[in-house]
C-alpha cells in the first residue's frame, strides 16, 4: 500500500483511520517480558533506486493497516514498527502479544481469513474499488507463516499492489505488510518470503 498522498484516495478505502490502543498494563510483581523484536529497514525487499528508512517502535496499531484487518484487532499488547523509501513504496509491522498459545493460533487464523475475504470488503465499502486476492502459500518457520497478495484497483486510475503475511511463534502473532503502486508483475514475492521467515524467527 502506498504510504504516501499519490493515492490519497484509495489509501481512503484501503488504510483505516482508527488508532486503536493497546493497553500495557502488567501487574508489578509479575517476571520481566522480552519483547518481540522487529525487523530492520535491511531485512525488507531491497527496493531499486531507494534505500529503507525504518520508524521507531510504537505501541498501539498503524493507522496504514489494511481496513479489512480493523475489526480483528484485540486490546492486547499490540505494536508496530513502519518503513518508507524516498519514492511510494511502505511497508509496516504489527506484533501482538496474547494470553496463551491457543488464542495466538486462533488470531492468527483469523488474520488468514480477513486477508482471504480482504477483496470482498473493499468492493462492499467503495462500488468504483475492484480487488484481488492471491495466496502464496505457507513458510515452514516457527509455528507457521502465510504470505497474501493483495491488488486494489480504482475506476479512476490508481492501482495497488501489497503483500501481506501473518506468522506466529509461541504466543505472539506478527503482520507484515508491504505496498507500493502497480500490480502482481510488481510482486517482490521471493523477497518477501524472506522478509517474513525473519520476521518470525526474531519474535523471540
Amino acid at each position: 500500500m502506498p504510504m504516501r498522498n499519490r493515492a490519497g484516495a484509495l489509501l481512503a478505502v484501503a488504510a483505516t483511520g482508527l488508532a486503536l490502543g493497546a493497553t500495557l498494563a502488567s501487574p508489578a510483581d509479575a517476571a520481566p517480558k522480552t519483547s518481540p523484536k522487529f525487523l530492520s529497514a535491511s531485512e525488507l525487499p531491497p527496493h531499486p533506486s531507494s534505500s529503507w528508512t525504518a520508524g521507531k517502535v510504537t505501541d498501539g496499531v498503524p493507522d496504514g493497516l489494511l481496513s479489512c484487518l480493523q475489526d480483528t484487532m484485540p486490546g492486547y499488547d499490540s505494536r508496530y514498527r513502519t518503513f518508507r523509501t524516498d519514492l511510494d513504496t511502505g511497508a509496516l509491522q504489527l506484533t501482538i502479544v496474547v494470553g496463551d498459545t491457543t488464542k495466538a493460533k486462533a488470531l492468527a487464523t483469523r488474520l488468514n481469513k480477513d486477508i482471504k475475504t480482504c477483496p470482498t470488503h473493499l468492493e462492499q465499502a467503495d462500488p468504483e474499488v475492484e480487488a484481488t486476492h492471491r495466496d502464496y502459500g505457507t513458510l515452514p518457520v516457527e509455528e507457521g507463516a502465510r504470505v497474501h497478495g493483495l491488488h486494489i484497483e480504482a475506476s479512476w486510475g490508481a492501482s495497488d499492489i501489497h503483500l501481506l503475511s501473518v506468522g506466529r511463534d509461541g504466543k505472539t502473532v506478527t503482520v507484515v505488510q508491504w505496498g507500493q503502486m502497480g500490480d502482481f508483475a510488481d510482486a517482490p514475492v521471493k523477497a518477501f518470503r524472506k522478509t517474513t521467515t525473519t520476521a518470525v524467527n526474531k519474535l523471540y
